[in-house]
């Protein structure tokens, strides 16, 4: 039987392996193995591709976040972290990093609910939220999947609010609001390299945007221990510089992150094309102003059939991932350290219903016709 997994980063390596192999060897040369000038390269390129003044390579998308947050704590109160009255908005429909980060620069995250058919935060509920609120400090918008939320909107409401804006870009890198790179809007944009995105090293990275200079001054001691000086430092910091292997790699793969993500897009033009008639799945629905990279595309199987499609299409030897099976609220580490604001219906209700398909670029026509016949057969199978 043949398997489809959800990525298959062998493929991909052999599609681009003469890039990678000849940047790994230029490293095995020079042997600069922390802060080498794969880094600062990469940065230079991906500041140009966002259209940010800077770019920080660091040591995950994890890290991003937090360092991201501690960095806006110096700067908007003159102290190494957050106070637990200070509130920061974010969804509860995202993975764990993103309200975890906010408990790391010990500040409180607030949860609001998503939009249904985005899986973004509902910005209507948090301008209503906001007007009669003060504590908020800033909110965490996440890009999810590579949607993108609503930046025009989401920055209107930092300006009335006067609140600053950290993009959680893990999931959307290359994604696009009016023709404006995300990651570019916010005071930062978060971004992860993990070996399963858009555009994935070899182990774990990240990259900080930022159009300000004093931001990007911060992180770059932060990243090395707290200080321009390693041995004399200004602030609580981490060794959190990204790897020069993994600049190499990012390098290699950064020639092909467009022509990607237009494969995936014309993937998942494929699914919905192919899927749209199935009256129990509700497919993703691209924002018009919205460039989607699908990161991920995922679907919502209604009735209760989620994980009964899901074996079945184990069985067939098609791989699917639930993204996410628990909202944040629910989860034992946010338990008596956040604000849940409202009943948070929609997030709960997406978790038992999302189903991600394989959308790795690389995928062949025929892998693309198997998996929608065999979804096509399932729903068959299980009539209303």
């Amino acid at each position: 039987m043949k398997q489809i997994p959800m990525l298959n980063l062998k493929r991909e390596y052999d599609y681009m392996k003469n890039e990678i192999d000849n940047s790994i060897t230029k490293c095995l040369a020079h042997q600069q193995w922390i802060l080498g000038p794969e880094v600062e390269e990469l940065e230079n390129k991906i500041a140009h591709y966002l259209g940010t003044k800077h770019c920080i390579g660091v040591s995950s998308g994890t890290d991003a976040l937090v360092l991201s947050l501690r960095a806006m704590a110096i700067k908007i109160k003159g102290q190494e972290y957050f106070n637990h009255k200070d509130e920061i908005i974010t969804t509860s429909f995202t993975f764990t990093a993103t309200g975890d980060a906010i408990l790391r620069a010990r500040a409180k995250p607030v949860f609001i609910d998503i939009n249904e058919t985005t899986f973004n935060l509902d910005l209507s509920k948090v301008r209503a939220y906001l007007k009669n609120h003060t504590r908020m400090i800033g909110i965490i918008p996440v890009h999810l999947f590579g949607q993108a939320l609503d930046m025009d909107e989401m920055m209107a409401i930092a300006n009335d609010f006067n609140m600053f804006v950290i993009e959680d870009v893990a999931q959307a890198f290359g994604g696009m609001w009016l023709n404006k790179k995300l990651g570019s809007f916010g005071a930062t944009g978060a971004f992860s390299f993990f070996p399963s995105k858009n555009l994935g090293g070899y182990g774990n990275a990240g990259m900080i945007a930022t159009n300000e200079d004093m931001i990007a001054d911060l992180i770059r001691m932060l990243i090395k221990h707290g200080g321009k000086d390693k041995y004399n430092v200004d602030h609580i910091g981490y060794n959190a510089a990204m790897d020069t292997l993994q600049a190499a790699v990012l390098l290699a793969k950064f020639k092909y992150i467009n022509e990607f993500i237009e494969r995936r897009r014309k993937i998942a033009e494929f699914y919905s094309k192919n899927l749209s008639g199935i009256k129990e799945i509700r497919l993703p629905q691209p924002l018009p102003k919205g460039y989607h990279t699908y990161h991920q595309y995922t679907i919502r199987v209604l009735n209760g059939k989620r994980d009964a499609l899901q074996k079945y299409l184990k069985e067939q030897g098609i791989a699917t991932m639930v993204y996410y099976p628990t909202p944040l609220h629910k989860m034992k580490v946010f338990d008596g350290k956040v604000k849940v604001v409202g009943e948070q219906k929609v997030a709960e209700k997406v978790c038992d219903e999302v189903l991600s398909l394989p959308i790795e670029p690389l995928l062949s026509d025929e892998e693309l016709q198997l998996i929608t016949e065999k979804i096509k057969n399932f729903f068959k199978q299980h009539k209303p």
